[in-house]
């Protein structure tokens, strides 16, 4: 299970606009020289990113792109089905007769990774490109198990 390129392009490409000074827009250019990106591909993301509107355009001297709505107001799962790219945990497509086994019926560990799946969604669901830039950079400290906390 991996994330795709697109994927993790369009959110660092967007967490850099959300860092910068508000109302200027960002060229693609500046944005894959800072991150190692290639533009070509930046460019193919950004079309998407403008049509689900996540983004505006600036063209000619000093255009480049920016944010259409504040960064809290965009959810890291916007950007990812903006881009075409979720996280898949199964091998099952929905409507499938032979679901990932190839055969009738679903896999012994497709309720795992159905659930693993869930809680992805929850996860990017609930963060926001101001979550990502923000001062914890999206960082939640886990819970210390019991036997840590004992120990402290």
């Amino acid at each position: 299970m991996r994330l795709g390129s697109k994927g993790r392009y369009a959110v660092t490409a967007l967490a850099d606009i959300a860092s910068q000074p508000a109302g200027r827009p960002v060229p693609l250019g500046d944005i894959a020289l800072r991150h190692n990106l290639s533009i070509q591909y930046l460019e193919q993301i950004f079309v998407r990113l403008r049509r689900a509107g996540i983004v505006e355009s600036a063209r000619g001297p000093g255009g480049g792109y920016a944010l259409a709505r504040p960064s809290a107001d965009i959810t890291l799962a916007s950007i990812l089905v903006a881009a075409g790219e979720m996280v898949q945990t199964t091998g099952c497509k929905d409507a499938s007769v032979t679901a990932c086994t190839g055969q009738k019926g679903r896999c012994i560990t497709h309720g795992l990774w159905a659930d693993l799946g869930d809680h992805i969604s929850q996860f990017f669901s609930t963060r926001s490109l101001a979550d990502v830039v923000g001062p914890t950079a999206g960082r939640t400290p886990p819970n210390p198990s019991p036997a840590v906390e004992a120990s402290l």
